[in-house]
């Protein structure tokens, strides 16, 4: 990340996508 304020949020994104992938869940509506 670049340090800036919020770059942590989409780090846990990111992280929480990539484990929807790996469980099956494609996001869709369970993305906000």
């Amino acid at each position: 990340g670049t340090g800036e304020v919020g770059d942590g949020k989409i780090f846990v994104s990111d992280i929480k996508e990539a484990y929807r992938i790996r469980t099956g869940e494609k996001g869709g509506e369970t993305l906000n």
